[in-house]
């Protein structure tokens, strides 16, 4: 229970400042995926069918995917990376007595609870506007991935070195998935050189695994499995940053 209540611990002070600005996270959250829904379902893809499904109905699940990539990145690396740099609150935790699973856990959970919820509300939208269903694997592929890129922005937060560097990481990294991640299109549509370049982006494979589920379609196992072991591989690699920088 030990590491349990030191994941709490660390989570707590988190919690607290999203309770208190819970309408600006909201708002500031939704409007990506809502402009992204405007803009592809509505605009560019009116009329339109892909893969015999309606476009609308194709890229709702790629934008919920592309929403818990956004939300968990930045509400956990972010939230890190001014905790290290600026208010140099991080330190105090690095000499507390909390194991260093417990720091990268309890630091990923506030980005993985902020996820979910924009992604819940999104997912209502989903259903109010498609034909598209919810099951079981679908909601456990979503918390996967949203601890993947919860992560994935802890390890972004704990190597580098200045605000800067963290906006290039997302430029460099989350940019191109965004857009290259199977969000927007169907993997067939692309020669297959590309295709096997695409799926070493993680966001493909959460595309893959939701929208399957979603639409009814055969449940890509070996993505999910892909999945699962880019969170192993994210999260020990932030273990690791965390445990140099306790030294």
């Amino acid at each position: 229970m030990r590491p349990l209540a030191d994941i709490y611990s660390v989570w707590w002070a988190d919690l607290r400042m999203l309770r208190h600005l819970w309408f600006r996270f909201l708002v500031t959250s939704l409007v990506s995926p809502a402009l992204y829904l405007v803009a592809f379902g509505y605009g560019l893809g009116r009329g339109t069918t892909v893969e015999g499904t309606k476009y609308l109905e194709f890229v709702i699940p790629g934008i919920i995917a592309l929403t818990a990539m956004n939300t968990s990145f930045s509400s956990a690396g972010m939230k890190l990376n001014v905790d290290r740099l600026f208010y140099r609150s991080f330190d105090e935790m690095l000499m507390a007595p909390v194991g260093s699973v417990s720091l990268v856990i309890g630091k990923s959970v506030i980005g993985v609870v902020r996820g979910l919820v924009i992604c819940a509300i999104f997912v209502v939208i989903g259903l109010a506007l498609s034909s598209m269903s919810i099951t079981p694997l679908f909601v456990l592929t979503l918390l996967v991935a949203s601890f993947l890129f919860a992560f994935m922005g802890v390890l972004a937060a704990m190597m580098t070195r200045s605000h800067q560097d963290m906006a290039t990481f997302t430029a460099v990294l989350l940019t191109p998935m965004t857009f290259l991640g199977g969000t927007f299109f169907a993997l067939s549509q692309v020669p297959d050189w590309l295709k096997a370049l695409l799926y070493i982006f993680p966001l493909t494979h959460a595309s893959l695994c939701l929208r399957a589920e979603a639409l009814g379609k055969d449940f890509p196992w070996v993505s999910f499995a892909g999945l699962v072991l880019f969170t192993l591989f994210f999260f020990c690699l932030s273990v690791r940053a965390v445990r140099r920088a306790s030294i």
